[in-house]
């Protein structure tokens, strides 16, 4: 006996089918009636985490998605120019690059190779 599914794995669905192989009864899909379930289930929900509230400056630049930094290639002190490389992340196995806004120096690295970081975090100021 052969039946279709619709699961759902980290956000994505998928169909899938599924035989019941077992002789001389079903694991898979039981007789109606045959499994006592609890009529007064209730349903919880895990607490959301909240991120701390951080000031963002107009030098700041920020983690554009969630990842890992991958490398950090700026020191404090350098000067940068518009559209320099400063911090590469990695995300789902894919490269991204931090490049920069804005010219002038760099006085913050909040950062370091091998930190996770989630989407609008700081990663550097430029003053």
């Amino acid at each position: 006996m052969e039946k279709k599914f619709r699961i759902t794995v980290e956000g994505r669905q998928y169909i899938v089918t599924v035989e019941d192989i077992t002789e001389g009864g079903s694991l898979i899909f039981p007789e109606p009636g045959s499994m006592h379930v609890p009529t007064t289930v209730t349903p919880t929900r895990a607490p959301t985490p909240h991120l701390a509230a951080v000031d963002v400056n107009p030098g700041d630049e920020l983690s554009p998605l969630a990842g890992v930094i991958h490398s950090v290639d700026v020191v404090v002190g350098q000067a940068i120019r518009e559209g320099d490389k400063l911090i590469t992340l990695e995300a789902m196995k894919m490269i991204t690059t931090v490049i920069a806004h804005r010219p002038g120096t760099v006085t913050q690295l909040f950062v370091k190779p091998g930190d996770v970081v989630e989407a609008g975090q700081r990663l550097l100021t430029v003053a």
